[in-house]
């Protein structure tokens, strides 16, 4: 069992190398020309970013002191998402980058063309006054004649004239200060001939300065796309996770459903419950995010308020301050509680102790009778490893089967023992909904309802995404809530 999970551990640790190499590699060296400050600022930050991750995360877990826990929970856990829409943008650039080079290598070749039909003029001889044609003519035709090598190409004469009497003249005019003579032709034609060919005999030569100037352009257009794909990615996921983390932050918002429930009776009908779950108090969500919390509950004026778990991460002594808010939540008929699994991390009896002390009632595997219908509470699967997990024939074995009831369970795979026991409706939570999506998938992998109402057999299952956020304080594609559940009566 160790092996395994020290094996499962290792496979864990290198998918998230290899997933923080890949986002280092698209992100800092593709879009950086070479080492730098730049560079090693990004490495710097794809290197402290994963070791704050497992700081956060290990020192939640192993009860640092809590100062600790809140230095490194605000870094370390928005991280996590940052880390994970990085990711997924650059995956989804793969896409885009072939794309967008070729669209530019397109650009640059139509570039080139168009350059390329203007560079024979800029190709002509300068120290000729006639067009390249007559001087290339003049001297195919001229050549022939030994005694006149240098009149045919220095000479401004027309092209007609022949006359030997003057070579000295025809040449010495245009022959460079290093000219040794007009009996050196091959020296004459220096100043004349530009670098390339002189005649559009020889076209090569006139499209030579576009060549070296794409050679250029190509790292240039590489570290183009580079920068553009990396950056629009690093935007997307900035702007995603300072969404999802101010959505969190501003507190959950209020959704309301009915639920018909057979036997409820017409005294019951429109009765409200509100249903808060995973509010997850803690080194991030703190004494103000319960206050909204509250505040947001106490608006909707419930019959009746059920807290269905997972209600912090830590302990009494450390966070007891912040769930003091709690205290003041106001229902006609009081406020319910049942264990989630993240109370077994922080100190589930001291928990439960503190929440009867603010005036909450824990249900643990108890059941209270309501006008109309019956209240239910099981703790959750995660109190098995202390001896304290669900007893459903506890709190509900000697139950009248002809009164509708209400169960509060924390997660929502616990539907099953629900159905048994002839549960007409289950509260849960748990889920987040997924909280960073695609997490929803993972979430429906592992749990028969992800969020909102659905039906098993004769038992409906209402699962809340949750008020709060476990890790970073961020959601993306699963707002907060806090849902009032108003019961129907079949019977109205």
């Amino acid at each position: 069992m160790v092996i395994l999970f020290v094996l499962v551990g290792l496979i864990v640790l290198a998918v998230l190398g290899g997933l923080h190499w890949y986002a280092w590699r698209r992100l800092v060296r593709d879009t950086t020309s070479g080492p730098g400050p730049v560079r090693r600022l990004g490495t710097a930050l794809f290197v402290a970013g994963p070791l704050l991750m497992v700081g956060a995360i290990v020192s939640e877990r192993a009860g640092a002191p809590f100062p600790l826990q809140q230095t490194l929970s605000w870094p370390g856990f928005l991280w996590m998402p940052l880390g994970l829409y990085l990711v997924l943008a650059l995956l989804a650039g793969e896409f885009v980058r072939p794309v967008l080079r070729r669209a530019l290598e397109r650009r640059a070749a139509r570039r080139a063309e168009s350059g390329g039909a203007a560079s024979p003029a800029a190709a002509e001889p300068v120290a000729s006054t006639e067009p390249a044609e007559s001087v290339a003519s003049k001297t195919r035709t001229e050549s022939t004649g030994p005694a006149e090598p240098a009149e045919s190409v220095g000479s401004t004469e027309p092209a007609g004239s022949t006359g030997p009497a003057e070579p000295a003249a025809s040449v010495g005019p245009v022959e460079p200060a290093g000219s040794v003579g007009p009996a050196e032709p091959a020296d004459s034609a220096g100043p004349v001939e530009p670098a390339g060919s002189v005649g559009p005999a020889e076209p090569a030569d006139s499209a030579g300065p576009v060549e070296p100037a794409g050679a250029v352009r190509s790292p240039s257009r590489r570290l183009f796309v580079s920068r553009v794909v990396g950056g629009t990615a690093a935007a997307v996921a900035v702007g995603t996770v300072g969404y999802g983390t101010y959505g969190v932050l501003r507190g959950p918002r209020v959704k309301r459903v009915t639920v018909p429930l057979a036997k409820l009776p017409r005294s019951a009908h429109g009765f409200r419950i509100a249903v808060v779950s995973d509010i997850h108090l803690g080194p991030v969500l703190g004494r103000g995010f319960a206050q909204r919390v509250v505040d947001t509950i106490n608006s909707t004026q419930p019959d009746l308020i059920a807290v269905v778990g997972d209600l912090v991460d830590g302990s009494v002594k450390n966070l007891g301050p912040a769930a003091a808010p709690l205290a003041r939540l106001r229902a006609r008929h009081g406020s319910y509680f049942v264990t989630g699994n993240h109370e077994y991390f922080s100190g589930a009896e001291q928990w439960i102790r503190e929440v009867r002390e603010l005036g909450i009632h824990p249900l643990e595997n108890a059941r209270t009778e309501l006008a109309g219908f019956d209240l239910a509470g099981v703790n959750d699967l995660q109190g098995e490893s202390e001896g304290q997990g669900p007893d459903f024939g506890k709190a509900l074995g000697d139950r009248d089967t002809t009164r509708a009831c209400v169960l509060l369970a924390h997660q929502p795979v616990q539907i099953h023992d629900a159905v048994r026991h002839g549960v007409d409706l289950q509260l849960s939570g748990h889920t987040h909904g997924g909280q960073l999506w695609p997490g929803n998938l993972i979430a429906a992998a592992a749990n028969p309802t992800v969020a909102g109402l659905e039906r098993y057999g004769d038992t409906q299952l209402y699962v809340s995404r949750g008020a709060g956020a476990w890790g970073p304080p961020t959601r993306v594609g699963a707002p907060s809530d806090i849902t009032v559940v108003e019961l129907a009566s079949r019977e109205a």
